[in-house]
């Protein structure tokens, strides 16, 4: 028998192992999308850099100068802030304000809950009121309206009219110091259609068994809207104080044009945009408005970071129920 041999070839030493290099075509492709989306993107980027990142970083720092518009901005540091702080008028703007804010807010949020109410139950024509509830707030804080708006309060129209029918004799209330505040605050609180419509849909969320076990249990209605409504509609209420809040500080146009670009009579409607406005643009005082933005954007955040404090005492989440 031959015997057979075995040619066995030495094998190499151990090479390390060689990891495939990502394919250049890869490579272009991913530059290739990356370009693209930066591409679609830039229009974005272009209008936040120069409407809004570029205006906001050149108010902070005419904020520090003074600066009329027509002369190049001088540098004084925080004297525009200690001036605002001794100016008697705006200490009024604040004051109007937070009375606008304080009254308003609470009034529009309590007809919207109230509305949302009323329109979650089934009933014929629901969709032609929840539209026509809604369609003020279309509308707007347009010059129009506050045109018809200071018709409607002037003397001798139709709300001073109506009150001398019911023997309330106020006279008109543009005209009144003590009234045409109130008369911005019923503006606000007319177009409540955005926050109701909110409120409808956080109320259809609510689940019904929920309602049919506290009946089982004797709860009346009171006591179902206390318990079971309100916590289970608490974020979308939180939503709406917050974005109810900032929008009230904002306020500018209504009460310009119903005071009649006077924010008054006596100031009683001097809001701190008004009198932002008169200082940057009737005076001329851009370094002193430029101060006053940043002090309302301050004020905004402050009560803004307050609100988001507080939800952790009465918002309830789904995630805290688990």
């Amino acid at each position: 028998m031959g015997t057979a041999v075995t040619l066995v070839k030495d094998s190499p030493p151990d090479a390390p192992e060689k990891r495939p290099a990502a394919p250049a075509a890869g490579k272009r492709r991913g530059r290739r999308e990356n370009l693209a989306g930066y591409l679609f993107m830039s229009p974005w980027i272009a209008g936040f850099l120069l409407l809004t990142a570029g205006p906001m970083a050149a108010s902070l720092y005419f904020a520090f100068t003074d600066y009329n518009l027509f002369n190049s901005p001088r540098w004084i540091g925080f004297d525009n802030f200690t001036k605002m702080f001794d100016d008697p008028r705006w200490q009024k703007s604040v004051e109007v304000t937070a009375k606008y804010v304080v009254i308003g807010t609470p009034l529009k949020l309590l007809l919207a809950l109230g509305v949302a109410l009323l329109l979650a139950q089934s009933r014929r024509g629901q969709a032609f009121y929840r539209a026509a509830f809604y369609a003020p707030s279309l509308i707007g804080a347009s010059v129009s309206v506050g045109f018809v708006w200071r018709a409607l309060f002037s003397d001798d129209a139709v709300v001073d009219r109506t009150q001398s029918f019911l023997g309330f004799h106020t006279g008109g209330w543009v005209g009144d110091p003590n009234w045409v505040l109130y008369s911005l605050v019923a503006l606000t609180v007319w177009q409540f259609g955005a926050p109701m419509v909110i409120f409808l849909a956080g109320l259809k969320q609510v689940p019904k068994e929920l309602y049919e076990a506290a009946e089982v249990d004797g709860a009346g209605p009171l006591r179902r809207f206390w318990n079971i409504t309100l916590p289970m509609i608490s974020p979308v209420l939180f939503f709406n104080v917050l974005l109810e809040t900032i929008h009230s500080f904002q306020i500018f146009g209504s009460a310009y044009v119903v005071s009649n670009a006077t924010c008054g009579p006596a100031d009683a409607t001097l809001v701190y945009t008004c009198y932002l406005y008169q200082k940057g643009f009737k005076e001329s005082q851009m370094g002193f408005a430029s101060a006053m933005a940043w002090m309302l954007l301050l004020a905004v955040a402050l009560v803004t970071a307050v609100l988001f404090w507080s939800q952790k005492r009465w918002v309830h989440y789904e995630e805290d129920a688990r």
